[in-house]
């Protein structure tokens, strides 16, 4: 799923393909539970708009139109926000890649029936496409003033978080220090991966009681997590599965991971084998040395 970096590496690189430009039209796939808001909504709604800014918080995108409007998207487990022209086997459906050969892999991206979002603009340049093939993504729009539970409910942006927000938040939870990480009315943006990597770095157990996690212990959890998550987008995010960046190009933090997703492998602090189990109902990844 893509988690705060991924997200604000789309945003910086699809930026320029979006702010200033005039959507002449929106094409979209038939209304499913990935469009909130209907898809005869969007098209209309959107239609001779003009993107006035791209902002972010935790993993959703935010496109103030020109009309005071906004287009809400949240790219869920799979999506991928993109430009005409971009070049991946991820922008590919396992079967298509399986009929491919390595070099027709790597060809410009063609529309297929998970791209549920074109966009088309004015200027005749290249469009934008979102696709999600499994559709946990969603898209909306709000009107001028318009308020949003999905939004309002956010915590603080995970690139704003403190050990004192962290401390005071934990206070007299029973539940794991990993689940308060992943709690988005507490922390937007923290997702599995990052999680997993700040604990580590941070010398923390995922599964210790969040109320008994110390001042100075989520001091330094505040301090891991902003490190790994910045880390990330220098890096470009991590392409584990589906990620891929707006210009096709794999992000390269899944090669710096410390812990996740490398249960058995050695610590490399300690070299200890990394060891994986369920908290908060997400497979978790730990040092039984490194952490406390």
């Amino acid at each position: 799923m893509p988690e705060l970096p991924e997200v604000e590496v789309t945003r910086r690189r699809i930026e320029p393909m979006l702010v200033g430009r005039k959507i002449a039209t929106l094409r979209t796939t038939a209304d499913s539970y990935f469009f909130v808001t209907k898809t005869a909504v969007l098209r209309k709604s959107l239609a001779g708009r003009t993107v006035a800014t791209l902002e972010r918080h935790g993993k959703y995108l935010v496109a103030w139109l020109d009309d005071g409007t906004r287009l809400v998207i949240h790219l869920g487990m799979t999506g991928q926000l993109f430009a005409e022209g971009a070049r991946s086997p991820r922008l590919l459906s396992a079967t298509a890649r399986s009929a491919l050969t390595p070099e027709e892999q790597r060809q410009g991206f063609r529309p297929d029936a998970h791209t549920h979002l074109r966009f088309e603009f004015a200027d005749g340049g290249p469009g934008v496409f979102m696709r999600d093939v499994r559709k946990f993504g969603k898209v909306f729009l709000l009107g001028p003033g318009q308020a949003s539970e999905r939004l309002s409910r956010l915590g603080s942006d995970a690139l704003q978080v403190t050990g004192g927000l962290l401390f005071s938040a934990s206070r007299k939870r029973r539940a794991p220090i990993k689940a308060l990480l992943l709690d988005q009315s507490v922390i937007a943006g923290c997702g599995n991966i990052y999680a997993d990597e700040a604990l580590f770095l941070a010398g923390v157990r995922p599964g210790r009681a969040a109320g008994r996690v110390t001042g100075p212990e989520c001091d330094r959890i505040a301090e891991a997590l902003t490190r790994v998550l910045q880390r990330s987008i220098d890096t470009g995010g991590s392409s584990i599965s589906d990620y891929v960046a707006p210009d096709g190009t794999d992000g390269a933090y899944q090669d710096e991971r410390r812990v996740y997703a490398r249960d058995g492998e050695p610590c490399r602090e300690c070299g200890s084998p990394i060891r994986k189990k369920v908290v908060a109902q997400r497979g978790t990844h730990y040092c039984p040395l490194c952490q406390k």
